[in-house]
């Protein structure tokens, strides 16, 4: 959801913001061409080193679980449905024996495992998808298109496929390690994970040093990608869709994001209760909005339908004229999926931890729907409404703006007034994930800084600013920074994760028997 763009505008005078953005390349640049440096598979194609290590880790996941993300689907979409929550009401009280070990968190995690969390399954699902659905999926696939044609496609299916897999390790991982502070209020995600697992494992120096490094990166993430290009983008297109120069908005960013910010903070000073009520509401709502319009214009080209599903996939596998040939069809399915749903950053297991659940492989099962949805359904549909429209303009390359442009065209070429709707999901689409970015960014701040009012105020006013700040200034490179420090959580997350695939394994074969058991 977070698609990486750098665009420095260039003019004979450059303006105060073009200076900041300029010299906050110099200042950071290294790290976050570091992080996004590619290796090179053709003369002309790369591939970013940190989706090959996603990809890898998500395939690993599906062999070692034995194809989770397919076998596993219909029994989430139960837990989901409230089918197996009589199992809760037989689940025992445990602690791991790291908490027993571990005798200054003893009161805060004893009796973790057979806490009932904040939120249901659903209201977790829908707090994870508010953070991932969003403009990846609009503008995202509209830039995948122009640079690796329809083809890219079915690249963008199958890891979303393979991400299901990497967001049932790491969510079931958040649920097993989570604490529980004394009001109730729960704490989860790696920063957990990584400190208790690997410290079971004898590796408590390295899970804290992972721990440290995974919270420092998600609270400079919460502040850039999920926060300042958000509301910039939203801002953007509005401005656009309202008559762009000519808009009454027009220069006036500020006002925007002022008006942002409060209905974000409202929100957030209730924590993730607040949020999950908000979100099990919103996000449900603009993927029916959004779906609708793209369903409507699918319907009115019913006739191009079967011949967008032969470009796809003859474009996945022999492209001609597209740069980079086969080659660059994939990395660009591949990226802009990766990009999408974040599976293996760890970022969604924050959200999930907060499960009403005794059984952490539930609540696993329950987050390998997020790629699905984001990624296979939503996603597929952009991409086959510009199809279909004509929007692809293979071989242009275009940035985040003008991808939710083609879109918006692509809308408009049905019905007038829809881009309008558009806007509106597009704003509710950046509202729903600032919301939950700030709940990430505070759950890793109250990791390294404490759970006390005062830090909670500081983190959550912070926020705030920075959505006025992202709404009226230009980004330019503070968000490629920003973004670079969301993908560098992977590196940490993605540590832990293998070393406690065989914790995870035990806790799916726990809720598997339970469910056997409660049919017999």
């Amino acid at each position: 959801m977070y698609p990486i763009f750098k665009k420095l505008l260039v003019t004979e005078t450059p303006s105060l913001d073009e200076r900041i953005d300029h010299a906050f390349e110099n200042a950071t640049g290294w790290f976050a061409d570091a992080i996004f440096s590619e290796i090179p598979i053709t003369e002309n194609v790369g591939i970013p080193w940190v989706l090959v290590v996603l990809l890898l880790g998500a395939g690993y996941f599906t062999i070692y679980f034995k194809g989770i993300n397919i076998r596993g689907f219909f029994t989430a979409v139960r837990i989901v449905q409230g089918k197996y929550d009589a199992l809760e009401n037989t689940a025992g009280v445990s602690a791991s024996p790291v908490v027993e070990d571990a005798r200054e968190d003893l009161s805060d995690t004893i009796k973790i495992e057979g806490h009932h969390g904040e939120v249901t399954h659903f209201q977790a699902l829908t707090a994870a998808l508010s953070a991932t659905v969003g403009l990846g999926n609009i503008a995202g696939v509209a830039i995948a298109l122009s640079i690796g044609g329809p083809g890219a496609t079915f690249w963008m299916i199958l890891v979303g496929f393979l991400g299901m897999a990497s967001k049932f390790v790491e969510c079931t991982l958040g649920v097993k390690y989570r604490e529980i502070s004394a009001d109730g209020t729960v704490y989860g995600g790696p920063m957990y994970y990584l400190t208790k697992g690997l410290q079971e494992k004898g590796l408590q120096k390295l899970g804290k040093f992972l721990a440290i490094v995974f919270a420092i990166m998600c609270i400079g993430g919460s502040f850039g990608g999920g926060n300042m290009f958000q509301v910039n983008q939203a801002f953007r297109l509005f401005e656009y869709v309202t008559g762009a120069e000519d808009s009454f908005i027009a220069g006036k960013g500020w006002l925007f994001g002022l008006i942002m910010a409060t209905f974000v903070g409202v929100v957030i000073i209730g924590g993730i209760k607040k949020i999950a009520k908000v979100t099990d509401k919103v996000v449900p709502a603009m993927v029916v909005m959004y779906v609708f319009a793209v369903l409507v214009i699918l319907g009115i080209n019913y006739q191009a339908i079967p011949d967008a599903f032969t470009a796809i996939f003859k474009g996945a596998f022999s492209p001609e004229g597209i740069a980079g040939g086969f080659i660059g069809v994939l990395v660009q399915g591949f990226k802009r999926a990766a990009f999408s749903n974040e599976a293996g950053i760890g970022s969604s297991a924050i959200a999930h931890s907060a499960v009403k659940t005794q059984y952490p492989a539930s609540e696993g099962m329950v987050a390998l729907l997020e790629p699905f949805i984001d990624t296979v359904v939503v996603c597929t549909m952009t991409a086959l409404v510009l199809i279909v429209t004509g929007q692809v303009a293979v071989g242009v390359a275009i940035d985040d703006a003008q991808g939710v442009v083609l879109t918006s065209n692509a809308l408009a070429s049905g019905i007038s007034w829809f881009p309008y709707l558009l806007s509106f999901a597009v704003i509710l689409f950046a509202f729903s994930s600032m919301i939950s970015w700030s709940y990430y960014g505070y759950q890793a701040w109250s990791f390294l800084f404490g759970r006390g009012k005062r830090m909670e105020y500081t983190y959550k006013t912070l926020f705030c600013i920075f959505v006025v700040i992202g709404a009226a200034a230009s980004l330019g490179s503070v968000t490629y920074f920003s973004d670079s420090m969301i993908f560098a959580m992977l590196v940490p997350n993605m540590i832990g994760l293998v070393i406690l695939l065989p914790k995870v394994k035990e806790e799916l074969a726990k809720y598997l028997g339970a469910i056997e058991n409660s049919h017999g």
